[in-house]
């Protein structure tokens, strides 16, 4: 495994991160716990130090199972990442950025952006509760919200770091003229943005701003939601509730299996897998700190901890720049 700094802040984070979406369940079809739990011994047995979740991600269950597979580690030695601002409990009583309509139980939850002081102070409270910590490693506002003046959120989370309650403040789905302005209040560590080689958009201006401001890249869906994997091309079937029924149709979905059929034959040549390629892939792009990369079982947390296990030439990033760029 290999080890980065975030941005400008103390923190060590491995480049090969846990993500913890999938393993809530809510839009991915349910959740196995124990394959969750086991998901998460093993990628930390293979040396994956940084996992990142949310309180959205089954409404508090991934936290919640995080905080259980963690009690019999050392705490200093993991860092854990989480955000805050999606809120789908009813507390916000209206107020904040309606953003859409969530299932559980075959129930709509109404969900909305809402980042202000309060709900803040609420939100990492009752995290530090599931995650059963004293401290979070990094908290994120989950998405914008265009209720709260981006100055109010950001001196919350300065006041958090003062208390000791969290280590370093970042933003996730930021745009470059929302990260200048929370910058004019807070040193940000990081923006947890979507980035693959099917959507490369944070490459025209949110890189360089970020670069220039050592702001960590945290890069979230490099496979695109498992579609980068090839096997929904052949005969696998996701559940009715799940929500890459819809998320894929976005893609040229030809296309993509012709990029992923030319990455096959590199990835059988160097004896890894094709998801592993594309990790490693993304882990090498410029401006990229950390990579995110779920599993929903030990299998696929080892695949990923191996990631780092091996390199790519000049010659064979060369192959995969070509392929990808036959998507235009």
């Amino acid at each position: 495994m290999e080890y980065r700094k975030l941005g400008n802040t103390e923190l060590e984070l491995s480049t090969i991160t846990y993500g913890a979406f999938a393993i809530g369940g809510n839009m991915w079809g349910g959740n196995e716990k124990k394959d969750s739990i086991d998901s998460i011994h093993a990628s930390i047995d293979h040396s994956v130090t940084t996992i990142d979740t949310a309180p959205f991600y089954g409404f508090g269950l991934s936290e919640e199972m995080i905080g259980e597979a963690l009690k019999s580690q050392d705490r200093s030695k993991v860092q854990l990442l989480t955000k805050f601002g999606l809120v789908c409990d009813g507390s916000n009583q209206g107020k904040g950025e309606f953003f859409f309509n969530a299932e559980e139980n075959g129930k709509e939850i109404p969900v909305y952006k809402y980042a202000s002081k309060s709900n803040i102070i609420k939100e990492v409270e009752n995290s530090l509760k599931r995650l059963q910590t004293d401290y979070i490693d990094l908290l994120q506002i989950h998405w914008p919200d265009a209720t709260t003046p981006i100055h109010e959120t950001m001196e919350a989370l300065e006041t958090l770091i003062k208390q000791g309650k969290i280590r370093a403040a970042g933003v996730s789905n930021y745009s470059l003229s929302q990260l200048q302005e929370a910058q004019k209040t807070i040193q940000l560590a990081s923006n947890q943005v979507p980035y693959s080689m099917l959507n490369r958009s944070i490459e025209a201006e949110v890189i360089p701003y970020t670069t220039a401001e050592n702001i960590g890249i945290i890069a979230y869906s490099p496979m695109e939601r498992g579609l980068l994997t090839g096997k929904y091309f052949t005969d696998s079937k996701l559940k009715e509730n799940d929500h890459r029924n819809g998320y894929f149709g976005q893609f040229d979905l030809q296309k993509v299996k012709t990029l992923v059929e030319e990455l096959s034959s590199l990835a059988n040549a160097k004896h890894i897998s094709i998801s592993q390629l594309v990790l490693r892939w993304t882990t090498l792009q410029k401006g990229i700190a950390i990579v995110l990369a779920g599993a929903r079982n030990a299998e696929q947390a080892i695949s990923n901890a191996k990631t780092m296990d091996f390199d790519l030439s000049l010659s064979e990033l060369d192959f995969i720049n070509q392929a990808i760029s036959k998507l235009k």
